[in-house]
């Protein structure tokens, strides 16, 4: 089952020297299990410093974080940085947008990277499976400079799934791609939540991609505008 986030009036401030900087400034809001919501607003807005506090990629200043009714930031619970490490790889997976893949490494090689330090039960076969599912059955044993972008963003999903996260989150994932290719991760992102319900978190500067979403959120100057 899918596991809901809820956030609630988190800043995140950061210093540059005497400087400080507001990045997230009181935020609350709530992602729904099973649902697909896309953050857009202009770049500086605060999606990217938003996403990785709700991922745990990123503490807030202040405020709290719950995730699926356990309290992971707040003024009077928080858990360790190994409960922290434990949540991300048990929870989450993440698609950047960059597709952060290892040049010397095949794509199975590549998707199985994160169970390195942590291999679950089957992990290979399910790396096969994801593949499949999502078309690159046949791109196996190819090294990541053999592949079209959309191929290697493709991989890049089926790593972030490897650990069977219940929640998905998703920085500008179509950012380094081609309208064409753009659609076709698109269609995958859909499908996950659909056929799946995987939960998705999605940062966007693309609008027909965040029309796709259940709920579109707007930030501007790190509030939630609308």
């Amino acid at each position: 089952m899918s596991i809901g986030i809820a956030a609630q009036n988190l800043t995140k401030v950061y210093r540059r020297g005497t400087e400080e900087v507001l990045a997230v400034h009181n935020v609350s809001l709530e992602i729904k299990a099973g649902e697909y919501a896309a953050f857009i607003g202009p770049s500086g807005s605060g999606k990217t410093t938003l996403i990785n506090i709700l991922g745990c990629l990123d503490n807030p200043t202040s405020g709290s974080l719950t995730i699926a009714g356990r309290t992971i930031f707040g003024q009077k619970k928080a858990v360790s940085e190994r409960e922290l490490t434990k949540v991300r790889r048990e929870l989450f997976g993440y698609i950047f947008q960059k597709f952060y893949l290892i040049p010397t490494l095949n794509v199975l090689e590549n998707v199985l990277l994160p169970c390195t330090f942590f291999r679950k039960e089957d992990a290979d076969g399910y790396a096969v499976e994801l593949l499949q599912s999502l078309g690159m059955e046949k791109r196996l044993n190819h090294l990541p400079g053999q592949l079209s972008g959309g191929e290697m963003q493709r991989v890049a999903i089926a790593r972030s799934l490897i650990n069977r996260p219940q929640i998905l989150l998703a920085d500008e994932p179509t950012g380094n791609l081609d309208s064409a290719r753009s659609h076709e991760i698109s269609e995958v992102l859909q499908e996950l939540n659909q056929r799946d319900g995987l939960t998705i978190i999605l940062v966007t500067h693309n609008p027909e991609l965040a029309k796709t979403a259940h709920r579109i959120v707007e930030l501007r100057d790190g509030k939630i505008t609308a």
